[in-house]
């Protein structure tokens, strides 16, 4: 009498692992209350560094010509609002002020006369502390002529477009508690991004 077949070993079928969904750890999962906390951080903090930018600097459109050929209408500067904290302007220097001649409205020029300095235009030339000046950055020699002796509490400001410009020689001086601040630096459009390095105009042998 035959005995049953065992199985053989090698050919027994198994049946494959079912695969488990996969759990997630403890912790892992979407929480909605830490999101929005993170959220509100973040808002916060973008908030407090817009707040720390706008109190350090300020953001101005060139709207005028005046300034031809340094600035030209159109551009934005970045203007430091701290550069004249512990200091005063130099003869040279870009400010932006508010202009006394049109309350509510800010100007952009260059400084010319520093406090108690005098400036002399003659003949198409500018002279300070009775010193020729030579400015490489004006579009023309100004076709006007006067004789300011600036105030301790201001500064006298002209236009690189001197005979384009409503400016010192017109309407007077800036007191110093208007300027809002020195430009630093063209950054629109790409193509003009410059910075605005201090030029101090040099004296001329006469």
């Amino acid at each position: 009498m035959n005995e049953p077949s065992q199985p053989d070993l090698d050919t027994t079928e198994t049946t494959p692992p079912v695969d488990q969904p996969e759990v997630p750890a403890p912790g892992t999962g979407f929480n909605l209350k830490s999101f929005l906390i993170e959220t509100a951080e973040i808002l916060v903090l973008a908030l407090v560094l817009t707040f720390i930018i706008n109190l350090l600097s300020a953001r101005v459109r060139v709207e005028s010509i005046s300034m031809q050929p340094t600035l030209r209408q159109g551009e934005l500067l970045l203007v430091d609002k701290l550069a004249y904290l512990k200091k005063l302007p130099l003869t040279g220097d870009i400010i932006i002020f508010h202009a006394p001649p049109e309350p509510g409205e800010d100007f952009i020029k260059r400084v010319i006369g520093s406090p108690g300095d005098q400036v002399l235009i003659e003949d198409g030339q500018v002279y300070v502390n009775h010193v020729l000046l030579q400015e490489g950055y004006i579009a023309s020699s100004p076709d006007y002529n006067g004789v300011w002796e600036v105030p301790k509490d201001a500064v006298f400001v002209l236009g690189d477009n001197r005979n384009a410009s409503s400016d010192s020689h017109t309407w007077g001086y800036v007191p110093l508690e208007n300027i809002v601040g020195k430009a630093l630096l063209v950054y629109w459009p790409v193509t003009d991004m410059t910075m605005l390095q201090h030029e101090l105009p040099q004296p001329s042998n006469p």
